[in-house]
C-alpha cells in the first residue's frame, strides 16, 4: 500500500513564503546592518581564531606602532601585537562582560520591582524611596565603587555594573507591572475567584516581563560600555587582556603617536552599542505595534 503524503497547497505556501518576503523586505537597511554587526560580534565571541591570522599575544617589535596596512589591517600596538587579532579576541570577554552585567541587573531588578507594585503598602513605599535613591546615583560611580570592593577581575566588572543597572531596570518593571496588575483580565481573574498565586504567574508575571524582553537587549549594548568606561579608567579588566575597555586604558597613552589604538577600540564599542540600540528599539516598536 502505498504511503501517504500530506503537502500545503501550493497556493497557501507560496502566500505565506510571499508574505514573509514581504514582511523582511519593509525592515529597514540600518536595522539590518545593526543584525549583521552583532552577528559578527557574537561569531566573534564564540570562534576568533577563524576571523584572524595572528595570536593576540604574538609580539613583533620589527612592527610596533604600524599604520593599517594589508598584513596589519587595523594596526599594531607598542609592542608589535596585532590590533585587530586583540580586538576580535576581545569581543568574547566584552560581550560576556555585557551579558552577565544585563542578567545581574534584572536579578536584583526583578524582585524590586515586583515588591514596589505588589507588596503590602508600607512595603511597596519603602522599595520605591529606595528605589529613587538608588537612581539618585549615576551608574558608573555605583560601577566604581563595588568593583573597588570586589576587584577587577572580568566577573566582578560585570557585576559592578549589573548592581549600578539594576534600579533603573526594577523602576521599569514596578511601572509596567502596576499597568498589568490594574487591567481588565486581571480584574476578571479575580471576578472569577481564582487564586492570587495563580493570578500572579499565569496572568501578571508574564505580561509584565513580556514588553521589557526587547530592553534587556538594549541593556547589553550598555553594560558594554559601562564596562568598557570602567577599563578606560583604570578600575576594570587589566592588561594583558584585549578586552575592549583595557584596549581604550593602553591606547590612551599612544593617542598622539598612534592614534589608532584609541579610535579602533572606541568605534568598536560604539558600533556594538549602537547596533543593539538599533536592532532592540526595533524589535520592541514591532512588539508594541503587533
Amino acid at each position: 500500500m502505498p504511503a501517504l503524503k500530506l503537502s500545503l497547497p501550493a497556493g497557501l505556501a507560496q502566500g505565506r513564503l510571499g508574505q514573509t518576503w514581504a514582511s523582511l523586505s519593509r525592515v529597514p537597511p540600518l536595522v539590518w546592518l545593526s543584525a549583521l554587526l552583532i552577528a559578527f560580534t557574537l561569531w566573534a565571541s564564540i570562534a576568533p581564531a577563524t576571523l584572524v591570522a595572528y595570536d593576540p599575544l604574538e609580539t613583533d617589535l620589527a612592527n610596533v606602532l604600524m599604520p593599517f596596512t594589508t598584513e596589519h589591517w587595523l594596526g599594531t600596538d607598542e609592542i608589535g601585537r596585532d590590533l585587530y587579532s586583540r580586538l576580535v579576541h576581545g569581543a568574547r570577554e566584552s560581550f560576556l562582560i555585557g551579558l552577565l552585567a544585563m542578567l545581574v541587573a534584572i536579578v536584583l531588578a526583578l524582585p524590586l520591582g515586583f515588591l514596589g507594585a505588589l507588596a503590602p503598602r508600607p512595603v511597596r513605599h519603602g522599595v520605591d524611596r529606595l528605589i529613587e535613591i538608588l537612581l539618585g546615583f549615576p551608574t558608573l560611580l555605583v560601577a566604581l565603587l563595588f568593583v573597588t570592593l570586589l576587584g577587577q577581575d572580568p566577573l566582578n566588572v560585570a557585576i559592578a555594573v549589573g548592581i549600578g543597572s539594576a534600579p533603573g531596570y526594577a523602576r521599569l518593571i514596578r511601572g509596567q507591572t502596576l499597568l498589568v496588575r490594574n487591567s481588565a483580565y486581571v480584574e476578571a481573574a479575580v471576578a472569577l475567584g481564582h487564586t492570587r498565586a495563580a493570578i500572579l504567574f499565569r496572568h501578571i508575571v508574564p505580561n509584565a516581563i513580556r514588553p521589557l524582553v526587547p530592553i534587556t537587549g538594549l541593556g547589553v549594548g550598555k553594560a558594554i560600555v559601562w564596562s568598557s568606561s570602567l577599563s578606560f579608567l583604570g578600575l576594570g579588566v587589566k592588561p594583558p587582556s584585549s578586552e575592549w575597555g583595557a584596549l581604550l586604558a593602553a591606547g590612551k597613552g599612544q593617542l598622539l603617536e598612534a592614534p589608532w589604538l584609541l579610535v579602533v577600540p572606541g568605534t568598536a564599542v560604539v558600533l556594538v552599542a549602537l547596533s543593539f540600540s538599533t536592532l532592540f528599539h526595533y524589535l520592541q516598536a514591532r512588539s508594541e505595534g503587533a
